[in-house]
């Protein structure tokens, strides 16, 4: 007699429904945060649109702070993905920071209140604070494993640690979402790119006769000098 054994069907089903409800009630909340705020939004509003019931919701999160915690582990991913793609693929630093800046601003730029949300979680006492001060830590370390990439293949400056300039780049973009934040218009890739050219200036492998630079050596009317020097 011939067993077949469905449970596994089941179980793939079962979890692919439970990837779909998730994924529904994750894009519900962007869509409200986005059309009446973070804090005017409640579960049942996001329960509502995601059309499941209210419970279901604390399932998948076990608050609507967590929705901030999940679109920062979704860029993460994003991130690690593609500094997977550029190691396997060789592709020079130059244009995978291009496509960086194209690839991660994809979501931000749809969901502007959200990153002003997410920038004032850091700053308050969200349930999700400490949990996305360790999520920027797994950023840093991937940005790490990016920059040390770079100084591997000769691309990058090796006079300074890689964790270090890692730590500056992360600055960067930070600081670059927060200014951008404020006005959340559609200049965010824009604005990247921008970023990442300057920084680009100063991530390149250094001549041996060139002399660090420092604020005396360059006047208002002269150039500007190079980020990391």
């Amino acid at each position: 007699m011939t067993h077949i054994h469905t449970h596994p069907i089941h179980s793939s089903r079962r979890e692919r429904r439970s990837l779909e409800t998730r994924e529904r009630l994750f894009r519900a909340s962007l869509d409200l945060f986005s059309k009446k705020g973070f804090p005017e939004t409640t579960v049942e509003d996001i329960t509502n649109a995601a059309d499941v019931g209210k419970g279901t919701f604390f399932n998948y999160f076990p608050s609507k702070d967590h929705i901030l915690l999940a679109f920062g582990e979704m860029q993460l991913a994003r991130l690690q993905s593609a500094v997977q793609e550029a190691r396997h693929t060789r592709q020079p630093i130059p244009q995978f920071l291009s496509s960086l800046a194209e690839r991660m601003t994809q979501e931000p730029a749809k969901h502007p209140d959200i990153i002003r949300v997410l920038l004032l979680a850091y700053l308050s006492n969200s349930k999700v604070r400490k949990a996305m001060l360790d999520l920027q830590d797994r950023v840093l370390a991937v940005h790490t494993e990016m920059i040390q990439m770079g100084q591997d293949r000769g691309e990058i400056r090796k006079d300074l640690p890689a964790a270090e300039i890692a730590l500056v780049f992360r600055q960067t973009v930070f600081g670059t979402l927060l200014i951008w934040s404020l006005y959340g218009d559609s200049s965010l890739k824009s604005r990247m790119d921008s970023a990442f050219e300057v920084v680009w200036s100063g991530l390149l492998p250094r001549s041996p006769k060139l002399a660090p630079a420092s604020p005396s050596n360059f006047s208002h009317s002269g150039p500007v000098a190079p980020l990391f020097i």
